[in-house]
């Protein structure tokens, strides 16, 4: 592991760091924010995943969330979506390789050789953060937005005994109804369909249901929302009996302002289950 930069931010430390993957097989890099309660012992984890076309650094740089992760002690450890400069060609498209890990094991080449974000961010990279930071391993929670609000929803739904809240903003909610041709999913994971249901946020749903309530908001002005398509998440849920907290904000669009603008109602969400 490689410390790139270290800045001190309200009391605690902002740091960047690069590490050689062996599940990715390249350079990857992540982002935590140490609260100042860690240097009094382990702190809680909260695992923030990023969407399409972000790094390492857009949340932690955009969100302002570390004022209020230091007022609650919450580790907070972002990754980069992918893996970089490893494939030609990756940087071609939004929705295709740089920045559009899409949280999945891809199966099909060239992408299998690298793209392996679902064990990354559920294997490599928690035990990466359990042995060399000050964090209590048996406190963990998930969010994310966008791209990686699916990723939120898809780790924590198998592997629901693992996490102790989980929320999302502006998630993917179901790719099967969504992709067809281009695009992550058929690349990644082949053209046929039947392949993508265990990285199908409504699908798993359907099949595992929830154990804990799920923390679930939009932008009612989002410019992507039928791309998105929540309803479906939030119908699949409730059909289920999971108890869904589904938050539709009216005005709000899809960037970082929407972020910003409810990001203290998540963390204050994931502390009152990490600290109970």
């Amino acid at each position: 592991m490689k410390l790139r930069e270290q800045h001190k931010t309200f009391g605690g430390f902002t740091e960047f760091w690069t590490h050689n993957s062996d599940v990715c097989n390249a350079p990857m890099n992540f982002a935590v924010f140490r609260p100042p309660q860690a240097a009094e012992g382990p702190v809680p984890i909260l695992y923030y995943l990023s969407g399409l076309t972000c790094s390492e650094e857009n949340f932690i740089i955009k969100a302002g969330a570390q004022r209020l992760a230091a007022e609650l002690g919450l580790f907070l450890v972002v990754n980069d979506t992918s893996p970089r400069n490893v494939i030609a060609g990756e940087d071609d498209s939004d929705h295709l390789g740089s920045g559009a890990g899409y949280y999945i094991d891809a199966t099909e080449s060239p992408w299998a050789s690298h793209y392996q974000m679902y064990s990354y961010v559920t294997e490599e990279l928690p035990a990466l953060i359990h042995a060399n930071f000050p964090v209590d391993s048996s406190r963990e929670s998930i969010m994310g937005h966008s791209m990686g609000g699916h990723g939120a929803l898809t780790v924590y739904l198998k592997n629901q005994d693992r996490y102790k809240s989980v929320s999302a903003m502006a998630p993917i909610s179901a790719p099967t109804l969504r992709y067809d041709d281009g695009g992550g999913f058929p690349s990644y994971l082949g053209k046929d369909k039947s392949t993508w249901g265990d990285y199908d946020a409504h699908l798993l749903v359907q099949k595992h249901g929830s154990k804990l309530p799920i923390l679930f908001c939009q932008g009612a002005d989002d410019e992507l929302i039928q791309f998105l398509m929540p309803e479906k998440f939030v119908e699949a849920a409730k059909a289920v009996n999971v108890e869904i907290d589904y938050r539709l904000r009216q005005g709000y669009g899809h960037n970082y302002f929407y972020v910003q603008s409810f990001i203290e109602e998540h963390l204050r969400w994931h502390a009152k289950a990490l600290l109970a």
